[in-house]
């Protein structure tokens, strides 16, 4: 199994990470669609070939084909926004934001699957990529369409972990130790 195999390749020292990678990948809050969603598209922010290949596997067997290719294009149309939105909010001059964006997202329109589902994939790869205005955006329409603070907050715990892991591990093969 993929996550028992990434759940071994922690060091010692990461022990936490271990045991929390377990846990957040037992949700309590999360439908499994809405789960392994969030692990997949948080694996491809993670930019860790290590965590995409076996988390990836693991999110194949548990995803629809749609529900699969949706997550990654929430990864790929989200990254893009992040950039843009997190260096706009960033420039002291605030005119930027009164320019139009010109990104195609077409996507939203239609991400075959439940809007709530895109938009917690999204909210989570906007926590690994740090943009707070996206984060903002993202959770005000999961809180509209009725998903509570503890399902937002399991997102963003999901996110936290598997950049931790994919961090730990990258930086174990780059040290060699």
């Amino acid at each position: 199994m993929a996550l028992d195999a990434l759940r071994a390749a922690m060091p010692a020292y990461a022990k936490d990470l271990r045991l929390n990678l377990g846990s957040v990948t037992d949700p309590a809050h999360l439908s499994e669609q809405q789960l392994w969603g969030t692990v997949l598209a948080c694996a491809i922010a993670s930019r860790s070939a290590v965590v995409q290949r076996e988390l990836g596997e693991e999110a194949r067997k548990r995803l629809t084909p749609e529900a699969y290719t949706a997550a990654k294009a929430a990864a790929a149309l989200m990254t893009m926004n992040n950039v843009f939105y997190r260096t706009r909010h960033l420039l002291s001059d605030p005119g930027y934001g009164t320019l139009r964006a010109g990104l195609r997202m077409n996507v939203l329109g239609d991400p075959g699957v439940p809007k709530p589902d895109f938009e917690l994939w999204a909210l989570a790869v906007s926590a690994v990529n740090g943009c707070g205005q996206c984060l903002d955006a993202h959770e005000h329409e999961l809180r509209r369409a009725g998903l509570d603070r503890e399902a937002v907050q399991e997102a963003i715990r999901v996110a936290a972990v598997i950049q931790a892991v994919a961090t730990t591990l990258d930086a174990e093969a780059a040290l060699g130790d």
